[in-house]
Order: C-alpha cells, then sequence, then structure tokens
C-alpha cells in the first residue's frame, strides 16, 4: 500500500467511531450467535442421549411439539384467513421440517454429531454458492466438495446410510431456506413458520404415541428429548431474532459456519465421540469454505 503524503495530501476526516449503543447491541448479537450455536448443537447432543430409549423418531416427535408450544403462542397465525396460496406452501415447509429433522438426527444416530451436522450444512452453503457467479465462489464450492470427499472416503468402517441421511437433512434444509422465502413473502411475521410447526408436530403425533405405547420412557429419556427441543428449537429461534436486529445478514451467515465445530465439540463433550485428523480436516474444509464465501463482499 502506498503511503499517503503528510504534507500536500488534503485531510481526510475519519469515521466516526461506532457509538457505545451501537457496539453495546453488536456485542449482544455476538452472544446470541454464540449462544444459539451452543445452544442448537448441545441440544442435539442431549437429545441423542435419549436415543436408546425413544429412538431417532420420539426424541424428533417431541422436539416438533416443543417448537410448535414455543412458535404457535410467540405468532398466533390466522389459520382460518389463510388461502390455499399460503397453506400449499406451509404445507410443504411443515414435511420438510420434520424430514430435515428426523433425517438429522438418525444420522447423528449412525455417524456421529459433527460429521452429520457438517455434511447437513451443504444445504445452506450450496444455496449461498448457487446465488452467485464468482471464481471465489467456485473455488469455495471445490473447496467444500474435497472436505465432503473426505468425509465421506471408502473405509472399512464407513456407514454410507448414515451419510446419506445427512445429505438429506442437507436437501431438506436448503429446501426449507427456500420455501421460508417463499412462507415470508404471503404471510406477514411468523405466521408461516408458526404454522408449519404446528403442522409437523401433528404429523408426528401418531408416531409420538406409538413410542410411548410400545416404549414408555422414563423421566431421563423425556427430560433429554424436552430438553432436545428447547435447546435446539425455542432458544435457537429466539435468540436468531435478536441477531438479526443487530449484526449484518453476511455477519450472521458467517457465524453460522462454526456450527460443524460446535457440533463436533458437542459430540466430543456430551457424547464422548471421536473423531481423527482426517474428519477434523473435512470439517476444517467445509467451514473455511463458508467463511470465505460470506466473508468476501459480493460485487
Amino acid at each position: 500500500m502506498r503511503r499517503m503524503d503528510t504534507v500536500s495530501a488534503p485531510r481526510v476526516p475519519r469515521a466516526a467511531p461506532p457509538s457505545p449503543s451501537a457496539a453495546g447491541r453488536r456485542l449482544t448479537g455476538v452472544a446470541a450467535m454464540l449462544g444459539s450455536g451452543l445452544s442448537n448443537q448441545t441440544g442435539a447432543a442431549v437429545g441423542a442421549l435419549a436415543f436408546p430409549v425413544l429412538g431417532p423418531v420420539g426424541v424428533v416427535a417431541v422436539r416438533q411439539y416443543v417448537a410448535a408450544a414455543v412458535l404457535l403462542p410467540l405468532a398466533r397465525p390466522r389459520l382460518r384467513s389463510f388461502t390455499w396460496r399460503q397453506w400449499w406452501p406451509v404445507l410443504l415447509l411443515a414435511v420438510v421440517f420434520g424430514t430435515m429433522n428426523l433425517s438429522l438426527y438418525s444420522a447423528v444416530d449412525r455417524i456421529g454429531l459433527g460429521l452429520a451436522v457438517t455434511l447437513e450444512f451443504l444445504g445452506p452453503l450450496g444455496i449461498a454458492l448457487a446465488t452467485v457467479r464468482r471464481r471465489l465462489d467456485a473455488c469455495c464450492a471445490v473447496l467444500a466438495a474435497a472436505g465432503v470427499v473426505v468425509l465421506m472416503r471408502p473405509q472399512p468402517s464407513a456407514d454410507y446410510a448414515g451419510m446419506g441421511l445427512a445429505l438429506l437433512a442437507a436437501a431438506c434444509w436448503a429446501s426449507y431456506i427456500l420455501l421460508n422465502r417463499t412462507v415470508g413473502t404471503r404471510l406477514p411475521g411468523a405466521q408461516g413458520a408458526a404454522a408449519a410447526a404446528g403442522v409437523s408436530a401433528l404429523l408426528f403425533l401418531p408416531a409420538g404415541l406409538l413410542v410411548v405405547v410400545h416404549r414408555p420412557p422414563g423421566a431421563w429419556a423425556a427430560g433429554c428429548a424436552v430438553a432436545a427441543g428447547v435447546l435446539s428449537s425455542a432458544v435457537p429461534y429466539l435468540a436468531d431474532l435478536l441477531t438479526l436486529r443487530r449484526v449484518p445478514a453476511n455477519t450472521f451467515g458467517l457465524f453460522m459456519s462454526v456450527n460443524p465445530v460446535l457440533a463436533a465439540l458437542a459430540g466430543r463433550l456430551v457424547l464422548g465421540e471421536g473423531m481423527g485428523v482426517w474428519e477434523w480436516a473435512g470439517i476444517a474444509a467445509v467451514v473455511t469454505a463458508n467463511a470465505v464465501s460470506m466473508a468476501v463482499p459480493r460485487g
């Protein structure tokens, strides 16, 4: 960088430093993002503790119930006034929401939390890379693909069914993002998301009842499932609402990229899951691809 001559160069006024209130809001937003990520991944790990009793289906059913119990009173959707044009994306969103959580938790049961969340993260990463046309994004896509190849490399202990479930969760997450955009343009506030959560809870009601009848859970398993719903649905939703009012969208997306790392740490601390050098390298590649894509401004 060339140094500016201090004698002949015109004086350029310095940008005013951020006000204490703005800095405080930004700090609150960062804290909320960190809390959201930690809560989400810790909730998934805690929910996995109930798999031996409830199975992934039972845990996901409870999570859907908790999400509906939180979102419906907050958003208060006017269901009777919905038109078919508003209902059909809500119904699709409910199906995708339930399928995403069920496929993710089933993958966690087979391949572990860190690997499952990393592969699921390809969904939003794919959406982000598909919306731009930069050489940098092409490089990020190649880097992410390399990370996936490392994570899914052939080995005797590889569980390809579990990896396939995680990739299904990724496809569902991408669909969830696109459907949320559609729902957001047709329904005010969080009415669409709340209605979808309610429909999804109804869809999982038979599965939940079947699990309870055949395998009645004790207090420990039920508590883990409820905690998973609160930590992975209620807390992240409220934290994200707080965050998006205080930090730019690209900063939010950049911070979201650390979720696979948080998932791997939660899996290690809560579930005792170990990961080798190659697994960490694959996670690092996917995280770096998203972070670089989000950090560099789009022209």
